[in-house]
């Protein structure tokens, strides 16, 4: 079963808000969040990840333009729907400047509302999915999975980057970090920064609680993460608690390291052609590795694309083991 679809409504007036409410409440499709303020749904659309935005165009403190273009720089693909009783040309134009998905007019009616909704989310099923890559390390993502996720960005995808730790056994906490940072902006992703002790992540507790929290707030459709073929207890413990954070998630897929054994064993191949080059930019922001770390080198990183490429019928591939592989028929066709 599908999980229910995160709509924020923001309106300031009582009577509409308990209409819009009577429209929803009596399905389990949607789970609803209403707000009368909207500097409050400013800080909510900064600080969570929505399925849809609802708001009204008129309000006091931050209008419903305003707010659907700050919604909209922290997740570019939100569906919003600005309901207004006067829409007018000026409203119009402004409303697609900020991308803004449709109108609803007041006085609204359920199956206006419902028919709006059903469009909306069509448009960002159709635009994007929301990947997730997970590793214990900096650099650790880039090196399995980042040519991949170069891919993703390209297509639309919106995708982001959860590093468990900041790598202090391996260099300086702070250096490592702000490679991680720049590394994530040249593949195009998001990044979150976690801070678990390095050679001491264990595959419950924290790490689980670590990664549900990005799980839950992002609701991603596609998660990599380390193979359990591994010799570093890390890769191992962070492989594990995904597992365990991700048993709701369609999509799990398994990278290679450096440090993976002769058990992995992948099954999928992603040609990578237009992501190769993005992947060697990632990696040569991680400076302070490049120098000590053979398996950084670019004429390694290209030889194992190479290699894999030949199971993809491609110049260059990225391996992984499908721990699940679960696509609706209805958006696989569609």
């Amino acid at each position: 079963m599908n999980p229910p679809v995160r709509v924020l409504v923001v309106e300031d007036e009582p009577c509409a808000m308990m209409l819009m409410h009577h429209i929803l409440r009596d399905t389990a499709v949607y789970d609803c969040t209403y707000l009368r303020s909207s500097v409050e749904a400013a800080e909510l659309v900064r600080s969570e990840r929505w399925d849809l935005l609802i708001t009204d165009l008129e309000m006091p403190g931050i209008d419903g333009l305003t707010l659907a273009a700050t919604a909209r720089e922290h997740d570019p693909s939100l569906p919003v729907l600005l309901a207004t009783a006067h829409p007018s040309l000026d409203a119009a134009v402004r409303a697609v400047r900020t991308a803004v998905t449709d109108f609803l007019v007041k006085p609204l009616r359920p199956q206006q509302v419902y028919d709006a909704i059903e469009t909306a989310l069509a448009t960002r099923r159709q635009r994007t999915q929301r990947v997730l890559a997970v590793g214990a390390h900096p650099d650790d993502v880039e090196i399995g999975a980042g040519a991949t996720l170069a891919q993703h960005v390209q297509r639309g995808d919106e995708v982001t980057i959860l590093t468990a730790s900041r790598g202090r056994v391996g260099g300086n906490a702070e250096d490592r970090a702000a490679e991680s940072v720049l590394a994530a902006e040249r593949l195009g992703a998001r990044l979150v920064l976690g801070d678990l002790e390095d050679t001491h992540i264990p595959d419950r507790g924290a790490t689980i609680d670590l990664i549900e929290g990005v799980v839950g707030r992002l609701r991603p459709d596609v998660v990599y993460v380390h193979s359990s073929h591994d010799v570093h207890q890390d890769h191992r413990a962070v492989h594990a608690a995904t597992l365990v954070a991700t048993r709701n998630v369609p999509r799990v897929l398994c990278y290679q390291s450096p440090s993976a054994t002769i058990e992995f064993k992948p099954s999928t191949f992603v040609p990578i052609m237009d992501g190769l080059g993005q992947k060697l930019a990632a990696i040569a922001a991680f400076e302070s590795q490049t120098a000590i770390r053979d398996y950084l080198a670019e004429d390694m990183l290209t030889a194992t694309a190479r290699y894999w490429g030949r199971f993809a019928r491609s110049r260059y591939a990225e391996p992984f083991e499908v721990v699940r592989d679960s696509v609706e028929v209805s958006r696989a066709y569609a």
